[in-house]
């Protein structure tokens, strides 16, 4: 079975001014659309239309009791963000961004890291240090000398399809002046920024009560949807809806891991700390070590997969300990030849890095999960730009599959950046994006 592909689409590059607040929302129920222009005017951003975007590839069960009761995030929208304009690319448990260098895969998965660390409650300036990096190349400045860009995300779960859009000012200052959350076409909660002298925006949440919104100030350089369960009491079934929606969103965006695996640092030993793998899997003879020794079935699965992928046989994976107190890797070929991982090739030290990133969870990679949410409530995204650098097409296969049978249980989800995805094809399960099929 092919893998299921889609074209994101987006328009062509126009000048754009800068981002004012949007109205605040009515109390009566809105038809679903896109971003509305009150985010940033007709004149500036393209709006997005309901054409704009491909449709979510991801075949979806039907009947009673199909929707998962894991969130996650179905579609990452970008309307002004860089390279991008009017973009939406749609995200199944396994997705493959791909595109010639340029097309602006990276720039995607900056914007989904953005999201997340936004919805763990990051502020503004940590999330985005440069961000007029971020602002569109052509987009000119407002009378107020005001520029800024635009993301959003689909977030699906027990809730239903669930729309965060967030716009973002970047010159001359950096703040958020306006967010909308959205669920079957009823405007959740609503923000804008309504004195500029003033660091907080106007926001406006529904109640269904004696009053049909709620309105309050929320601080300019926090996601509002983040803060809304310390906000909003759940007195009424209105007031429920909204903490359903907004927490849904922050579950899904919450567990993500960006991993790049780095093959130099893998090849030394390293000294034994908490046994949490980073960013750059420098530390993988630590956390092999402490992998071996808690979970022997999953260290039997990531043999299997060394085996399938790394040149010659493989019968273990050991972390050696040494005279100095560090350890290092070795592969048990199983006739008395221990091979050190530093005479590994990069291909096959990025493979076993990012099969053991997918065979792992959040208690042991350097991610900072949703503790008050059960683990079984949440799904592991794992972010991976350059995902097949250095890997052959085998490699890239192999762990494709392995992505697709982790992620079967709900557990793990993949968003990887490819240069070339026809190692896909033929592999169930693994959505492909084609960034190449769009002009930016």
């Amino acid at each position: 079975m092919p893998p299921q592909s889609s074209s994101a689409q987006s328009s062509p590059a126009q000048s754009s001014p800068a981002l004012p607040p949007p109205a605040l929302p009515s109390p009566a129920p809105v038809p679903p659309a896109p971003v509305s222009p009150r985010l940033v005017p007709p004149d500036s951003v393209p709006p997005d239309s309901a054409t704009s975007g491909p449709a979510v590839a991801v075949a979806v069960p039907s009947g009673e009791g199909a929707r998962s009761e894991r969130p996650g995030v179905t579609e990452l929208r970008l309307s002004a963000f860089a390279g991008h304009r009017s973009a939406a690319f749609p995200l199944g448990p396994v997705t493959f961004l791909t595109g010639s260098s340029g097309s602006g895969k990276s720039t995607a998965l900056r914007a989904y890291e953005a999201l997340a660390r936004l919805g763990g409650g990051a502020g503004l300036g940590e999330v985005f240090p440069d961000p007029v990096a971020y602002v569109p190349e052509r987009a000119r400045p407002d009378a107020q000398r005001r520029r800024g860009f635009r993301i959003g995300c689909t977030a699906d779960g027990p809730e239903g399809p669930v729309r965060l859009d967030v716009a973002v000012q970047a010159e001359p200052e950096l703040r958020i002046v306006g967010e909308r959350l959205t669920s079957g076409g009823q405007v959740l909660l609503e923000t804008a920024l309504r004195d500029p002298s003033r660091p907080v925006v106007q926001a406006a949440w529904h109640t269904a009560g004696s009053a049909p919104v709620t309105r309050g100030p929320l601080p300019d350089d926090r996601l509002g949807t983040a803060l809304l369960p310390l906000r909003v009491a759940g007195r009424t079934e209105g007031q429920r809806r909204v903490l359903a929606a907004a927490e849904q969103t922050v579950v899904a965006l919450r567990s993500v891991f960006a991993c790049d695996p780095r093959p130099e640092p893998m090849r030394a030993a390293v000294r034994l700390g908490a046994g949490r793998l980073l960013r750059g899997c420098g530390n993988l003879a630590e956390v092999l070590w402490r992998t071996r020794t808690e979970c022997g079935r999953r260290h039997v699965q990531l043999v299997a997969a060394a085996h399938a992928g790394c040149a010659g046989p493989v019968a273990d994976l050991l972390a050696q300990p040494l005279d100095d107190g560090r350890v290092r890797a070795l592969l048990d070929r199983g006739d008395g030849v221990r091979t050190p991982l530093g005479l590994l090739g990069d291909g096959e030290l990025r493979y076993l890095a990012l099969a053991l990133v997918l065979m792992t969870g959040p208690g042991v990679l350097e991610v900072d999960p949703v503790g008050e949410v059960p683990a079984a409530l949440q799904a592991l995204t794992v972010l991976a730009d350059g995902f097949d650098r250095a890997l052959d097409a085998r490699q890239a296969g192999e762990l494709a599959r392995l992505a697709v049978r982790m992620g079967a249980r709900g557990h793990i989800r993949l968003v990887g950046a490819v240069s070339d995805a026809s190692w896909a094809k033929g592999v169930a399960g693994v959505t492909v994006v084609d960034l190449d099929a769009c002009g930016r």
